[in-house]
């Protein structure tokens, strides 16, 4: 019976969930909802500048793919460039390794919310392997190849590029 409930309490409050999206989808003004449809698709990362220059914490040529969806939803990861770290045949790694793992390893996944009169796209967070802040709010700006930069308003030396997977 308590699996049944929570189950049922699961679905509710995923249709809670469901109403909020849909509600808040239907404030966006029409500007809005034309800019969401270009962000909707799958994106590689082709660079990660700081000041000009390659992230320091990412290296000159880091992985990374962002994802965002029609019904609001997205998710982030970004690999910095290094030598993958060889473990012990147990596959746990050392405290130390385990910290090099992470290090400039961004991975979020969440909603969006696009403001097309400020040119911005906030990535609300709902899981991170990094909390540090919830909602993270990039200037955005789609360049004549078609590519999406992204840029942090609280960090503006710092610029993502991204192209669309087709």
């Amino acid at each position: 019976m308590g699996r049944i409930l929570g189950i049922v309490s699961t679905l509710v409050v995923a249709g809670g969930v469901s109403f909020q999206l849909s509600a808040s989808s239907q404030r966006q003004s029409a500007s809005d909802q034309a800019a969401t449809s270009r962000f909707v698709g799958t994106w590689r990362l082709v660079s990660a500048q700081t000041d000009g220059k390659p992230n320091p914490n990412r290296g000159a040529h880091p992985a990374g793919l962002i994802y965002y969806d029609a019904t609001g939803h997205m998710a982030a990861q970004i690999a910095p460039e290094r030598s993958r770290p060889s473990w012990p045949a147990n596959g746990v790694p050392t405290p130390d390794q385990a910290k090099e793992a992470v290090m400039g390893y961004t991975a979020y996944f969440g909603t969006y919310s696009i403001d097309d009169t400020a040119k911005t796209v906030t990535h609300h967070r709902e899981g991170a392997l990094n909390m540090y802040a919830v909602d993270l709010v990039r200037r955005y700006e789609f360049t004549a190849n078609g590519q999406l930069v992204l840029i942090p308003v609280d960090n503006p030396s710092n610029r993502l590029v991204w192209e669309r997977i087709r």
